[in-house]
């Protein structure tokens, strides 16, 4: 799994962690089942203190993307890859969004039929 994070990217870096993770699942770099590197692994490659990455990872177990087996280490859930791709799909509809000068609440309520 290549992962890569983009220096000029104004997100925090554990949200561009769990971003670049989602990408990769995605895109079909990591299966439902595949176990990922370790987070110090991780930290090492992209460049970032491994709690940046534990959070980035915690947000996707959060999410359900991802997995925390003890004994096991963290692996991609069942269903993770049309998850993923969902709150990447999501992510992209609120930040275009906030560019057009629309709030989270705006969003909702169009989505609730509000407005």
């Amino acid at each position: 799994m290549l992962l890569r994070l983009n220096a000029a990217d104004a997100r925090p870096l554990h949200e561009q962690v769990a971003g670049a993770i989602r990408r990769a699942i995605a895109e079909g770099e990591c299966a439902p089942g595949d176990r990922l590197p370790p987070a110090r692994d991780l930290s090492q490659a992209l460049g970032v203190n491994a709690n940046t990455v534990l959070r980035g990872l915690r947000t996707l177990r959060d999410e359900g993307v991802l997995e925390f087996r003890r004994g096991r280490g963290v692996t991609v859930a069942d269903g993770a890859d049309q998850r993923s791709d969902l709150v990447e799909q999501v992510r992209a509809l609120v930040a275009d969004a906030a560019r057009r000068g629309y709030s989270k609440a705006d969003i909702i309520a169009i989505i609730e039929g509000d407005s």
